[in-house]
Formats: C-alpha cells, sequence, structure tokens
C-alpha cells in the first residue's frame, strides 16, 4: 500500500451485523404497520404513543424521561410524530414546555399498536427460546461489565495509547 493512501477502519465491526438486524427487525414492524394501513407509522414511535395512550397528556419532558431518551431527542421524535398526524402539541404551565397529547388518529389504532408490542415481545422471548445465549442476558451481562469499567473509559484507553489519537 503507498503511503499516500488511507486506510478505511471502518471494513471490520462488530457492531454493524446487530444494528442492521436490529434495522431489519424494525422493517418487519413497519411492513405490518404499512399491510394493515396504518398510515405514517414508525416503530421507534410506538413507546411514545403507547406511553401517552396509557399515561395521558405529558410535557415533552415527563414523556423523555418516562421512556428514558434526552429530552432533545424527544423533542425532535415529537416534531416528527406531530408531522405524521400522530400527536398535537399545545403551551406547558411555562412558556417553555409543551404538553404532548394523541391526536384522534393516534387513538383510533392505540390498541392496535399495544397488541403489536405484545406480539413482537412474545416473538422476542419465542426466539430467545430458540439460541443458545439469549440477547436479554447479553444486555445484562454487558451493562454488569460496564458498571465495573464504563465504555468511555474502555475507549479512552485505547485512544490513549494511539499516537493518532493524539
Amino acid at each position: 500500500m503507498a503511503d499516500d493512501e488511507t486506510v478505511d477502519p471502518t471494513g471490520e465491526s462488530r457492531w454493524r451485523p446487530l444494528r442492521l438486524l436490529l434495522g431489519e427487525m424494525d422493517d418487519d414492524i413497519a411492513r405490518l404497520y404499512d399491510e394493515s394501513g396504518i398510515a405514517g407509522l414508525k416503530p421507534s414511535y410506538v413507546m411514545e404513543l403507547l406511553r401517552l395512550h396509557a399515561r395521558g397528556p405529558m410535557t415533552i419532558t415527563e414523556l423523555a424521561e418516562s421512556v428514558q431518551r434526552t429530552h432533545s431527542g424527544t423533542s425532535q421524535k415529537v416534531a416528527a410524530m406531530r408531522a405524521a398526524g400522530l400527536v398535537r402539541t399545545s403551551p406547558g404551565a411555562d412558556a417553555r414546555s409543551k404538553k404532548v397529547a394523541l391526536t384522534a388518529k393516534a387513538n383510533r389504532v392505540a390498541a392496535r399498536l399495544a397488541a403489536e408490542w405484545q406480539a413482537t415481545e412474545a416473538s422476542i422471548a419465542e426466539l430467545e427460546a430458540e439460541i443458545p445465549y439469549p440477547l436479554s442476558r447479553v444486555v445484562t451481562d454487558i451493562r454488569a461489565a460496564l458498571q465495573r469499567k464504563s465504555f468511555h473509559d474502555r475507549i479512552a484507553d485505547k485512544l490513549a495509547a494511539d499516537p493518532a489519537w493524539r
């Protein structure tokens, strides 16, 4: 290889297969929505929609906390769901907050979304029974390892030894 050629480190990835798999699974869920005539719905919206259906209108901050996401990410998702006609926003208790509520369109499909959520969870349990090391156990084991040493610290240690990072 010539000195002026750059090596592409993205040729290998341990995470990419998992991300691709999760994307394929989300695509299958989205296909179910399309097949059942639920327009404008993305699988990534369902937790927030079901949370709003179960608990009623919430501020973006309350919704973000309830689904363990950032305020910024939830705000962006609420904007996308509003554009899809699934939620509406109104001023909150102060000028900086917004209250998020389901639209009639979202309320009409909420029971179907809950059924899909439960069917998805049952299908994941079925898949986990077919494999020798369930993904839920992998997640638990990785969390335990990261409590011993954070992902940040693991990467920082590798970068500290890499002259290209300095």
